[in-house]
């Protein structure tokens, strides 16, 4: 079967593409990659014809199309267990994924208000209700984690459940969200992965600004 297809948006903004393009290059695993710019006010019109939502991303392997960022991670995780996206252990891998889910349906007041952008200079914004129960929900969920496992990411060694965290760590950094050491070490490890860098560098050399929320 050939190498998985990546569909994502534009890098600087899309933080749903974010997650499984991370963790797939972060893991080593070798996958064709096509990005649709959505320089279009609704979006782009191409993706309808591609993507069984209408929407990025998703992952084309073979005949099979699966959308949604933790569900590809996941077909990436059985793909190529070698790869290390889930734990080792049994009892860490239902934690990864428990957590990885948190982060996929929760922290809507933080999604809202600080959209993930790349190239957006560092300053703080005035929080909105609910915004500082999100930020200490998932600083105690890293803080957690990281002294469970000894670091230097939330299970030992970057796998899914790092990536899943990917936009907060932009989100925290641009709109200067958190001061605890612990944190700011983790947001640090993350932005000198390799994976972390090569996305960062695409990201600015990106033409587009779309002013939507996400992509």
């Amino acid at each position: 079967m050939d190498k998985p297809t990546l569909y994502i948006g534009n890098k600087n903004y899309s933080s749903w593409s974010f997650r499984p393009w991370m963790a797939l290059t972060g893991a080593g695993v070798d996958f064709e990659e096509v990005l649709i710019p959505f320089d279009f006010p609704g979006g782009n019109p191409d993706i309808k014809a591609l993507s069984p939502t209408g929407r990025v991303p998703f992952l084309r392997h073979g005949a099979l199309k699966i959308s949604e960022s933790l569900a590809i991670i996941e077909y990436a995780a059985e793909l190529y267990p070698q790869a290390g996206l889930l734990p080792g252990d049994r009892a860490d891998r239902a934690l990864a994924r428990s957590v990885s889910m948190e982060m996929l349906s929760s922290f809507q007041t933080l999604r809202s208000a600080c959209p993930m952008n790349i190239r957006r200079a560092k300053a703080k914004i005035a929080l909105p209700d609910g915004m500082e129960a999100d930020i200490n929900r998932i600083e105690t969920i890293w803080r957690d984690l990281l002294q469970k496992s000894g670091g230097p990411f939330l299970f030992g060694g970057f796998g899914g459940a790092d990536a899943m965290f990917a936009p907060v760590v932009n989100r925290f950094d641009i709109y200067d969200l958190v001061s605890r050491n612990d944190t700011l070490a983790y947001m640090e490890t993350m932005k000198a992965h390799p994976a972390w860098r090569k996305w960062e560098e695409a990201a600015r050399a990106e033409p587009w600004i779309v002013e939507e929320d996400e992509v």
